[in-house]
């Protein structure tokens, strides 16, 4: 069971989960203001095949195949959705947008929405995932295109009260698969029926699977240092760890934890270390997350690895909630590009997982989960224990 506290339960409960029209509001405004900085008179928001969250953000739709949302200051949303099957559930949950059938090509629509407002006569902000055809089609049309993406992007790096307790409910959701992998996890399954044992924890709650990750490997010859992202064909043995990234989501609300399992056997002494510097950089990440910090001190904070012996494959922190955002961090000795310069603030969410491995990438462990930034620290949004899970 979720165990949900009851203002988190009551959002579950609805038949269609709603924000308060206090945070559409809020979420509206915010995105006015990004448009009048960049002097654009109005926006497109676009999602195509659940990818790009601003449809979802400002509407509640979660774009399925292709949609167009017309912003302009003083004027009602204008949806497109492409296939016309699904408007009528579109309409019932967009309730802050006039939602229109696209046909097969929803930016035509969306063009002449924006003519009829003036659109082809001033600046028009973008965000979300356009393609080249549909760039093509707005210039053939006169419309003079402005990427607000970066600016929407620091919209979403601070979430609101509401947002968080979204979150939480994809956080517990996500704990619910670790507690069953915890209970069924054995020998003799494979990879394949680790995904299944996980999603039967989540998908009877209405969640759906972002991600599960699995590693699988022998712990005295190892050769997987990092989750895969497709699960092989490969049974579990005694002796084995598996390890996991999982990420399930509540109305695309979704949490991540990060654990390693010791299967039918206690973990030698190289995976004992790899782990607890695992933890101890974990904990390290998390002391120096505080209001006024800066990403480098978080990759400091990480030395813990290298001092240890050790390196990283993955990132040790990142951004999240809204999609994978900044700042995305990788290890003093497995750098993931230039650490950006920002202030940490309250109300940021970040995923901690340091994914500690040998210098020769064979062997390797996980741990971490989703965080929030508080006035006073980072609190984790995860109940599921910590520590390398012994199952068996």
């Amino acid at each position: 069971m979720l165990k949900l506290e009851p203002r988190l339960q009551r959002i579950m409960d609805d038949e269609f989960p709603h924000y308060s029209a206090a945070e559409m509001a809020r979420r509206r405004a915010a995105f006015e203001r990004i448009m009048a900085e960049a002097d654009c008179q109005h926006a497109l928001v676009v999602g195509l095949n659940r990818t790009g969250s601003g449809v979802q953000w400002l509407t509640g739709w979660p774009a399925t195949t292709e949609a167009f949302v017309v912003v302009s200051p003083g004027k009602r949303d204008a949806m497109y959705v492409m296939y016309h099957n699904h408007l009528p559930l579109a309409q019932r949950i967009a309730i802050n947008a006039d939602v229109r059938s696209g046909g097969q090509a929803s930016v035509r629509g969306a063009i002449e929405e924006l003519k009829r407002r003036g659109g082809d006569k001033g600046r028009v902000g973008i965000v979300g995932p356009a393609t080249i055809g549909h760039g093509r089609a707005l210039a053939d049309s006169g419309v003079t295109l402005v990427d607000l993406n970066a600016a929407y992007t620091r919209l979403r790096l601070i979430k609101s009260e509401e947002e968080i307790d979204w979150l939480r409910i994809g956080a517990a959701l996500c704990d619910a698969g670790i507690a069953s992998l915890k209970a069924n996890l054995r020998s003799g399954l494979n990879e394949r029926e680790l995904g299944d044992i996980v999603e039967r924890a989540y998908v009877p709650y209405g969640a759906s699977t972002v991600i599960h990750f699995f590693g699988v490997t022998s712990m005295t010859n190892p050769d997987c240092a990092v989750p895969r992202q497709f699960l092989l064909n490969r049974r579990v043995d005694r002796g084995d760890i598996v390890f996991v990234e999982l990420s399930a989501s509540f109305w695309d609300h979704s949490g991540q934890v990060l654990r390693s399992f010791a299967v039918e056997g206690d973990p030698p002494s190289l995976y004992r270390e790899l782990h607890a510097t695992a933890e101890a950089a974990y904990d390290a990440i998390l002391a120096a997350m505080k209001p006024g910090a800066k990403p480098v001190d978080l990759v400091a904070a990480s030395g813990v690895i290298e001092d240890a012996g050790f390196t990283t494959i993955d990132d040790i922190v990142h951004g999240y909630g809204g999609g994978y955002l900044p700042p995305v961090l990788g290890a003093k000795s497995r750098p993931a590009g230039p650490i950006p310069d920002f202030t940490l603030q309250p109300g940021m969410c970040f995923v901690v997982q340091p994914n500690v491995v040998t210098t020769d990438g064979r062997a390797g462990v996980q741990t971490g989960e989703l965080v929030t930034l508080t006035e006073s620290g980072a609190k984790s949004l995860h109940r599921t224990e910590r520590g390398f899970i012994r199952v068996g």
